[in-house]
């Protein structure tokens, strides 16, 4: 091999520095042939031109013509050699002023520390050093996906006639009326539902119907792209009907990644959304803690209280709840360690990825075990599959399961114009995502992005987010009770939520009770906050089957009341003591009338 004979670069590189030999493994899975590759010990005598020195300093990118490129020069060139890879380097380095300059003192401290950055390497990325794929992690997350869609569309279904039936709470086609009265012809827009086409009951339940079997189809295998977007658009018309039901963080959450999961497989930058989701939405959640100004946050005093106010404890929130303060103010600070530094881990390389996605992980799981968050602490788990590349999944999966994933085969016409289009697509949603999560805390507003972000805001494919951010203090909770004379009066016991003192908490997730949870936030405030509670006490006093489902004791199985009211309590747990000697998980004390003894008109 001399000069003369080179067919294409060849990269000359120290054989005797680990350093240089983990690395330019690397580069050889990602040029692949297009660039040769060979140590100074093995090649050097053949170019009698570039001294030994030179070679043992800097690597050296021998072109076909003749000409050299050292250092930092030489690895751009080398890495800038395929199309829609790293070529903006070497464009850079060649047309920007002082890049060539940074580049190439940069790359003399690497060569002047080859032993420090090779520990470094090790311990950040591991060696060997190999690009990163998402076959496998792309596979797992579709099946996963499809069982997050089929329990979001099953627990949905069984509410969906007491929730947003023509009899139930808040009907979708009331919603629909006033929607069109109100946006006209911007409707679709704004309120973007198939039940445009037809509100009635039947095409709701063909809706979360049809959720469920496409759901399945994905669960099993089949990966078209058409499916994933009708299960976007399937549930983005529930989300939108539903109203107040349906206006969860995890509902947003799932439509993002829903959104995302469409394009999943067509390029690699898909993945790497996927981390910058998740790194968005954990870091608003923790810092809208601290931005809030809560004192329970800051004086790490919150946890003890969270886990007795939530909506929906777990029985093991009742003992969590019990244990020492050192306890809860360390779990506060765990807490905001993983909302708050975890995020950006999720962005950093290979090792430290794989700490972030356990971090991650052990705190949804103990979340799932002490509230009752529907599929909330699956879907953040899940999303953390593309924090762990393809290489540590096939060491850890069985066999049976590797053979079932297909090898992806890109015949995809026009490959420079996808990528460009996946490459604009990507700097879009990191844009429009990242001033809308900077506008959050800075206040500063740029009108061009506003505008962007109102127009897709309908479809929640870009969400901004922050669990918890104020603690509530105490736990008010509402008791709705019947009376046929208007002296006696029975309570409604609701499934879920806190009422008889001796029924302890349930477990329920990853199914959500929508109208236990409104329940929740509608005793946090007054009735003309959320007029729904009226709309829910008049199907009480109708007797409507529908939404007497969504509730566990109905006290007027025969004939409904003629007469409702909404009685206000302050719920809190029992002390073991307290436990023990009364068999009561709560104990309350009455505040006042929520809602006044109601009645249907006479007609």
């Amino acid at each position: 091999m001399s000069e003369d004979s080179l067919d294409r670069p060849l990269l000359v590189f120290d054989g005797e520095c680990p350093f240089c030999r983990a690395w330019v493994t690397y580069w050889k899975h990602l040029t692949g042939d297009r660039v040769l590759y060979a140590s100074y010990q093995e090649v050097g005598q053949r170019f009698p031109k570039i001294a030994r020195e030179e070679f043992a300093s800097a690597v050296k990118l021998i072109m076909p013509d003749g000409k050299v490129r050292s250092g930092a020069h030489a690895v751009f060139g080398a890495l800038g050699s395929l199309p829609g890879r790293r070529g903006w380097m070497l464009w850079c380095y060649k047309h920007i002023p002082g890049f060539a300059t940074v580049s190439e003192a940069a790359y003399g401290v690497f060569a002047r520390h080859r032993s420090f950055f090779y520990r470094v390497t090790n311990f950040l990325w591991g060696i060997p050093l190999a690009p990163e794929t998402f076959r496998v992690s792309s596979w797992l997350f579709l099946r996963m996906l499809g069982t997050i869609y089929l329990i979001a569309f099953a627990s949905f279904g069984v509410q969906a006639a007491g929730l947003i039936g023509s009899r139930g709470v808040l009907p979708a086609a009331e919603f629909l009326r006033a929607a069109q009265v109100y946006f006209g012809t911007a409707r679709y827009w704004n309120v973007p539902t198939f039940f445009w086409l037809s509100g009635s009951d039947a095409s709701i339940r063909a809706d979360w119907m049809a959720g469920i079997c496409l759901s399945v189809l994905v669960l099993a295998g089949v990966n078209w792209r058409g499916l994933r977007l009708a299960l976007f658009l399937l549930y983005l018309s529930v989300v939108t009907a539903g109203q107040v039901f349906m206006a969860y963080q995890w509902d947003a959450l799932l439509l993002e990644a829903g959104f995302l999961a469409i394009f999943l497989g067509a390029s690699p930058v898909i993945p790497r959304l996927f981390r910058w989701l998740l790194c968005r939405f954990l870091f608003l959640s923790g810092a809208v803690k601290l931005a809030s100004g809560d004192s329970s946050w800051r004086s790490f005093t919150a946890l003890p209280v969270h886990y007795e106010t939530q909506p929906l404890p777990t029985p093991l929130a009742w003992y969590v709840f019990h244990f020492p303060a050192w306890f809860h103010r360390m779990s506060v600070g765990s807490l905001l360690f993983v909302e708050l530094v975890v995020p950006f881990l999720v962005l950093a390389p290979r090792r430290v990825r794989h700490f972030a996605a356990g971090a991650i992980t052990v705190l949804q799981v103990l979340i799932f075990l002490t509230g009752n968050y529907a599929f909330f602490n699956i879907l953040t788990i899940v999303l953390c599959l593309f924090l762990l590349e393809d290489a540590i999944l096939i060491r850890k999966l069985p066999k049976r399961i590797l053979e079932r994933i297909p090898i992806t085969v890109s015949n995809v016409r026009w490959p420079q114009v996808r990528n460009a289009f996946y490459k604009i697509f990507a700097v879009l949603v990191l844009f429009l995502s990242g001033f809308e999560m900077a506008g959050e805390f800075s206040g500063v507003r740029w009108a061009p992005a506003d505008t962007i972000i109102r127009a897709i805001a309908p479809f929640e494919i870009i969400n901004t987010y922050g669990l918890f951010a104020n603690m509530t203090t105490s736990r008010p909770e509402i008791v709705i009770e019947g009376s046929l004379d208007g002296e006696t009066w029975l309570p409604y016991e609701f499934k879920y939520k806190p009422g008889d003192l001796t029924r302890r908490p349930i477990w329920v997730e990853p199914h959500q009770p929508r109208l236990d949870w409104q329940m929740w936030f509608a005793a946090l405030g007054n009735y003309q906050r959320d007029p729904w509670t009226i709309h829910f006490m008049a199907r009480l006093l109708e007797g409507s089957p529908e939404v007497l489902s969504l509730v566990d004791k109905n006290p007027f199985p025969d004939v409904p009341p003629h007469y409702v009211r909404a009685l206000l309590y302050e719920y809190s747990f029992t002390t073991a003591t307290e436990k023990r000697t009364t068999g009561h998980w709560w104990r309350r004390q009455l505040k006042g009338i929520y809602i006044s003894p109601l009645a249907l008109r006479q007609q």
